[in-house]
């Protein structure tokens, strides 16, 4: 025995022998929907549009989602201002079409022993981008790289 439900019909509980021929009567599938409940339910549709209409939802949803892109600039411990301005115009460009900016200062041999200067490069940096974008993740030493996040603001 199972529930049987559709557009056209009303729902019953019939034989699944039954079930499948008012389904062919319709020219439609028999789909199970619920096999747990007690009686199973199915549904009496057209399989093939249902797959369609499934997996034109799906893409809607992927469209709609957004995907985030993470733009990176790269600074260096002993930066000038003219390229600093220069990339700082680029990252103002990142974040208001909605990217995420990574920050990295790049030590070289021994420019590494300037930490302290390429944090501060890094906070300066993160000054002048306050009005465009947020800090998400604060200036972070990894081996020979210093990273720092800003995400735009909405």
């Amino acid at each position: 025995m199972v529930r049987v439900v559709g557009d056209t019909i009303e729902a019953s509980i019939v034989s699944l022998r039954e079930a499948l021929i008012m389904a062919e009567e319709q020219g439609l599938d028999l789909v199970e929907i619920s096999p747990t409940a007690n009686p199973p339910v199915c549904r009496i549709l057209n399989y093939k549009k249902f797959l369609f209409e499934l997996k034109k939802k799906q893409k809607e949803i992927k469209a709609k989602s957004a995907k985030i892109v993470v733009k990176e600039i790269r600074l260096g411990p002993n930066t000038d201002d003219h390229d600093f301005d220069f990339k700082l115009k680029h990252a103002i460009k990142f974040l208001e079409e909605g990217a995420k900016v990574r920050v990295d200062v790049f030590f070289r041999g021994r420019s590494i022993v300037y930490k302290e200067q390429g944090e501060l490069i890094m906070l300066k940096f993160a000054q002048a981008l306050e009005d465009y974008g947020k800090v998400e993740q604060l200036p972070k030493l990894e081996g020979k790289r210093m990273m720092m996040m800003i995400s735009p603001k909405k």
